[in-house]
């Protein structure tokens, strides 16, 4: 079965790991594969969005995931060689169409790849099968869950990438009003800012809305107890991800009818760059983002009054919505036993409580936990209660997190619900006779 690629840009994934941030052809076991005698030079090359710091230069404060790669630098004996998507020749093509293209032609061993070209690859049998590697036994269900293709376990995250509503509390107390539960609570509080000379309630950009989506999609799906078995009957047809989505692209519509976004302004704006003036300058009470841009100054991190981050509103309450990146080796990779090895390095739980403490976010392990900043806390208690959707799902055959995005884009631009809806049935009705054929 093959998933629809969808062309986001590299701002998703870029911002995501600058801010904070295989299915495999053998059944060998990779702790098997990486036992062979060591080279006198080992080298692995790690493509990702961002450059190497120098780690000659004295005083120089490494990013979280330089810090891991110097571990395992230390640990086995190699030098990682970072291969960047700032190349001038990439400036045209996506970070996804530049890294598709370089793990079909083996040119790197390690990969940072965005949700739907995990899906992709891993479905093309392009990426190592990463269960045996002792990191693996570490890591919570979830990232099992969302990174996991046809059995094999292909791609490994150093964080879990949670998106939330990022609230002006001082506004809401304001106006007596409670932080909303449900989508009936939320545009009840829309409401009342409009009436009350708020222009524009909700600060939008043309990429995080689909938050809204999962939200109201999937709460019943991931936290009814009957995960596995709703996912089989959208996979083989017997349910409509239409039907599931509708609600959420309903609630979409009612905001831009009833002028709590802009939907003009959002159909434009990159991440942040559009909604962010307004929501810090106390224009805009409510905005949507992922973990990191709370411990940033460069995004939300530092503000002129009490911000909390809040789950989607849903039939189940705030909901956290988690879409997954991932490090991946390629299958067929030149170095990929030393590629291995080097991941099994990078996210182990020392490795990892590392990550987590320089960026503080949440580690993929279920051994490391870290202190958030207090306007998180929200967001994660409710990830730590276990309740939450996944953005990004390979056990389903319609890829989510790319494809909604860009369908609510198109809603942004005038599509009505219905034509939406009629996107992911056709998206279904591909995935199925694919399926069929193969």
């Amino acid at each position: 079965m093959t998933k629809r690629i969808s062309k986001w840009s590299i701002g998703c994934l870029a911002i995501l790991t600058a801010l904070t941030l295989a299915s495999c052809g053998t059944s060998q076991d990779p702790k098997n594969l990486i036992s062979r005698e060591k080279e006198e030079e080992q080298l692995v090359n790690l493509f990702s969005p961002m450059e190497k710091t120098d780690p000659n230069a004295e005083n120089v404060a490494r990013n979280a995931l330089d810090l891991t790669v110097a571990m395992a630098e230390d640990a086995l004996g190699v030098t990682v060689a970072y291969k960047t998507y700032t190349a001038e020749n990439y400036q045209d093509k996506t970070y996804d169409e530049v890294s598709l293209d370089r793990a079909r032609n083996n040119m790197d061993d390690i990969y940072l790849l965005n949700p739907d070209t995990i899906l992709l690859l891993g479905e093309e049998e392009r990426l190592m099968d990463l269960s045996g590697l002792d990191s693996a036994q570490n890591l919570r269900d979830i990232i099992r869950t969302a990174n996991t293709v046809n059995g094999k376990l292909v791609a490994i995250p150093q964080e879990v990438v949670a998106y939330g509503l990022f609230v002006n509390k001082d506004m809401f107390d304001q106006y007596d009003l409670s932080l909303p539960q449900t989508p009936e609570e939320f545009l009840e509080c829309c409401r009342i800012f409009k009436e009350n000379g708020i222009e524009t309630p909700v600060g939008a950009n043309r990429w995080w809305l689909e938050t809204f989506v999962f939200a109201q999609a999937y709460a019943d799906l991931y936290n009814a107890g009957n995960t596995e078995a709703e996912i089989a009957a959208l996979n083989s047809g017997e349910a409509k991800y239409s039907d599931y989505m509708r609600p959420g692209f309903e609630f979409l519509q009612t905001l831009i009818d009833r002028g709590y976004i802009d939907k003009e302004k959002a159909s434009v704006s990159e991440a942040i760059e559009g909604e962010r003036a307004d929501f810090l300058a106390q224009k805009t009470p409510i905005v949507m983002a992922y973990w990191g841009a709370a411990n940033t100054e460069t995004a939300y991190g530092k503000t002129d009054f009490e911000m909390q981050v809040i789950g989607f509103p849903s039939s189940r309450g705030q909901m956290p919505v988690m879409p997954m990146t991932g490090f991946a080796v390629g299958v067929e990779a030149e170095h990929r036993e030393d590629a291995a090895r080097v991941l099994d390095v990078m996210v182990s739980d020392k490795a990892l409580k590392t990550y987590a403490e320089t960026n503080r976010v949440i580690s993929p392990s279920k051994n490391v936990s870290v202190d958030c900043a207090p306007s998180l806390k929200p967001l994660n208690d409710r990830i730590e209660e276990g309740i939450y959707v996944l953005g990004s799902n390979a056990g389903m055959t319609v890829e989510q997190w790319g494809n909604t995005c860009l369908i609510v884009r198109k809603l942004l631009n005038g599509s009505t619900v219905e034509q939406c809806m009629e996107e992911f049935d056709g998206l279904q009705a591909k995935a199925l006779g694919q399926n069929v054929a193969s």
